[in-house]
């Protein structure tokens, strides 16, 4: 079936249509009245009495015509710009029926409650997520209890799986509670990254120097903007394990705030180009070629978070780093 094409052409079409469809009638009209037997005198007659009458007539209707279906559909216009305008995580968006046309309500209503459904079941699984998540913290943690009394070869490997186990879990019940907070119209608080930046690399420390490494921190220039300050933390220690993962012993992982709202993770691996990170920040994707442990999600939900927080993850190949971009900043 072939789409319809724009109202306007159709319009002029059809008064066209119309237009034509008239004269013929007058001209028949003209015939029997006057019973003219030649055409000369008939096209005479159609000149003074019907050709001119309908081109002073039509032409002005189909100038009329055109403003009008542009001025009544102007509203749709707007409501189509409204929704382009609307980000894909705007939860809870509907499009704006005020001052459309009576016709295109019921096609508004039916996208509207056809949103409406989709909310729900996003939130839907969104909740089933976070609850499974919930439901798994207290085997996982049982489980590392009976681990550390555990005197087997096998014994660390294990410690190490159930704590990345319990590492993905925690930041799938915090990605639960960010959207949560987001449907809830919860607003952002202003955070240093600097001193977030400062939290994970104390937090990481002790893992570094288990694995032979370090992490060392360098603020370039501080920054305060409105985040999620545990989502932004858990983001950036993301990429801290990520890059000590990928660093050879006795390397250093370095953390960089600034300049501007970025926080780069810069570490001793061979770096990320932008179609591997592309390819690895979907879901059961590794960014490392060395580990074998984890479940693979870290980018992912870096991602997510950045996403939400209205910034974005990028790769400098170069320079060995990750960054986390922010939109704005208030530099301090």
């Amino acid at each position: 079936m072939t789409a319809p094409g724009s109202i306007s052409r159709q319009l002029v079409r059809r008064i066209l249509a119309l237009g034509a469809a008239g004269a013929a009638l007058l001209l028949a009209f003209v015939a029997i009245e006057y019973r003219l037997s030649g055409y000369r005198d008939v096209l005479g007659e159609l000149a003074e009495h019907v050709f001119l009458p309908l081109v002073i007539l039509v032409l002005p209707m189909v100038l009329a015509g055109r403003w009008v279906v542009k001025r009544s559909l102007a509203p749709l216009d707007r409501a189509a710009a409204q929704i382009e305008a609307s980000g894909s995580a705007d939860r809870g968006f509907r499009v704006p029926d005020g001052g459309l046309p009576e016709e295109a309500l019921p096609f508004v209503a039916a996208v509207n409650r056809l949103l409406e459904r989709l909310d729900e079941a996003a939130a839907r699984h969104e909740a089933f997520a976070g609850d499974i998540a919930h439901e798994l913290k207290t085997p996982l943690a049982v489980l590392s209890l009976e681990l550390d009394g555990l005197d087997h070869p096998v014994a660390d490997r294990l410690r190490r799986q159930v704590k990345a186990m319990s590492r993905l879990v925690d930041q799938l019940m915090l990605l639960a509670q960010l959207e949560a907070d987001r449907v809830a119209g919860i607003e952002e608080a202003p955070a240093s990254l600097a001193e977030i930046a400062a939290a994970t690399v104390e937090l990481m420390a002790p893992q570094a120097a288990a694995e032979g490494k370090q992490v060392a921190l360098d603020v370039v220039e501080n920054t305060v903007i409105p985040v999620r300050r545990e989502a932004v933390g858990s983001a950036l220690r993301n990429l801290i394990e990520n890059g000590l993962r990928v660093s050879a012993p006795e390397a250093t992982v370095t953390i960089r705030v600034g300049p501007g709202a970025v926080v780069a993770v810069q570490d001793a691996g061979p770096g990320l180009k932008e179609a591997e990170l592309a390819r690895f920040q979907e879901r059961h994707q590794r960014a490392d070629h060395f580990a074998h442990e984890g479940a693979g999600l870290g980018l992912a939900i870096t991602t997510k978070i950045m996403a939400d927080h209205g910034g974005r993850l990028v790769t400098v190949p170069e320079r060995r780093e990750l960054q986390l971009q922010f939109q704005s900043a208030q530099r301090t």
